[in-house]
C-alpha cells in the first residue's frame, strides 16, 4: 500500500510544469508525496526489526530496497538503530537525540546562544536545523549520538581514523553489510543521475529531491518527539536500566490520516520499545493492553503535535541532574521539580 501510493504520488510530480508560477503546486506535491513516502520508511524500519514478514530473506529484501530508494543505508541503519533500542535515553551510550549536559562544553555553548537570542529564535533555529539537515548530518557524522561512540561516527564507513570511543558503533563484523548498504545507495544515485540526463536535473530535483526533504523532516520529527520533552529524563551509566530508558518513550496523537499513512509509528511507540518484534498491525492492540495494565508507566501526551514540537525545539536544550538525583531533565523543568 505505502509503495503504491508513493509511486502514484511521484507520477503526479512528472506532470507538474517546471515554471516559477507552479511553485505552490511543487510545495503541495512535496508535502503530500514526502508524507506518503514516509510510510515506505516505516515499513523498511519494521523489516529492520524482523517484524514485517516470517521469511527473513523477503524481509531483508523489502527493507533493503525501500530504504535504498529513500537513500538510507539499510544495514548500517539497522545496526545503529539496534544500538538505539538497546540504550534508549542513556546519556553516554544513547545512539541518537542525546542531549548535552549543562556543564559540558557543548552545553555551555548552547546555553550561551539561548541566552543571547532567546527561546523563540532558538526554537526556530532548532526546528530548521533538525528538520532540514538533521538526518543527513546524523548519517554522515553521527550528530546527537552519545559520547561512548566517539565522534564522528559515519553510517558509510567504520574506518575513520578519528572515530574513537569506548564502544564501536559499527564493529568490523558489520563492515561487509555497510558496503552492501553503500552499493544500494550508489545504485539509487545512478538511477537519479540517469534520470537527470534523460529528463533534466531540475525535474529530478523537484520530483525526487523535494519529497526527500519532507520524508527526512517527518523522520526526525517523529524520533525527536518520541524521546524528548521537558518532563522526560535521561540517565547516566550509574542510574540507567533498559526498562527505565525504554519507558521514557512517549506516544502522541498524530490523527487518523497520519497514523494510516505512517502505520501508527508515533502513536504506538511505547509498545515498540517494549517489544520491537510486534508488527504495526498488532501495535494498536498491544498499546491498549499496555495502557490498561500499566497506566502509570506508559507515557501518552495528548498535546497537539505542532505545539509539542515547538515546546521541544524551544525548551529542550541542555540537561541537568534532578534534585532527587534520579535522572537528568531539560533545564526549564529543574526548577519545577525542586518546588515539588
Amino acid at each position: 500500500m505505502s509503495l503504491g501510493l508513493t509511486l502514484l504520488a511521484y507520477g503526479v510530480g512528472t506532470q507538474i510544469p517546471l515554471r516559477l508560477s507552479a511553485t505552490p503546486l511543487w510545495l503541495l506535491y512535496a508535502t503530500v508525496t514526502g508524507t506518503v513516502a514516509g510510510g515506505c520508511w516505516v515499513i523498511a524500519h519494521e523489516c529492520g526489526h524482523r517484524a514485517f514478514h516470517p521469511n527473513p530473506r523477503v524481509e531483508t529484501a523489502v527493507g533493503f530496497v525501500l530504504h535504498s530508494l529513500l537513500l538510507v543505508p539499510y544495514f548500517s541503519w539497522q545496526r545503529s538503530h539496534a544500538v538505539h533500542h538497546a540504550n534508549c535515553n542513556h546519556l553516554e551510550a544513547g545512539e541518537t537525540h542525546v542531549p548535552p549536559r549543562s556543564n559540558s562544553a557543548e552545553g555551555r555553548l548552547l546555553k550561551g546562544v539561548l541566552s543571547r537570542i532567546g527561546p523563540e529564535l532558538y526554537g526556530v533555529y532548532a526546528l530548521i536545523f533538525h528538520l532540514l539537515v538533521g538526518w543527513p548530518l546524523y548519517l554522515l557524522f553521527g550528530v546527537t549520538g552519545g559520547a561512548d561512540y566517539g565522534a564522528p561516527t559515519s553510517h558509510f564507513s567504520n574506518s575513520l581514523p578519528f572515530n574513537k570511543g569506548k564502544k564501536q558503533l559499527f564493529p568490523d563484523s558489520v563492515r561487509k553489510l555497510m558496503l552492501l548498504s553503500n552499493l544500494g545507495l550508489l545504485a539509487m544515485l545512478l538511477v537519479l543521475v540517469l534520470a537527470s540526463f534523460n529528463y533534466s536535473f531540475l525535474r529530478v530535483l523537484c520530483v525526487y529531491g523535494l519529497p526527500y526533504l519532507v520524508v527526512n523532516a517527518w523522520l526526525v520529527a517523529y524520533t525527536w518527539l518520541q524521546h524528548s520533552d521537558t518532563d522526560i529524563p535521561h540517565f547516566s551509566s550509574g542510574d540507567w536500566t533498559w526498562a527505565k530508558g525504554a519507558l521514557q518513550t512517549v506516544d502522541r496523537p498524530y490523527g487518523p490520516l497520519l497514523n494510516f499513512l505512517h502505520h501508527g509509528i508515533g502513536s504506538t511507540h511505547v509498545c515498540h520499545h517494549v517489544n520491537s518484534r510486534i508488527p504495526h498491525y498488532n501495535a494498536w492492540q498491544a498499546t491498549a493492553l499496555l495502557r490498561q495494565q500499566f497506566p502509570a508507566l506508559v507515557r501518552h501526551d495528548p498535546t497537539a503535535i505542532h505545539t509539542a514540537l515547538w515546546r521541544v525545539a524551544s525548551r529542550c536544550v541542555v540537561v541537568s541532574q534532578a534534585p532527587s538525583g534520579d535522572g537528568y531533565f531539560y533545564e526549564p523543568q529543574i526548577s519545577s521539580l525542586a518546588d515539588n
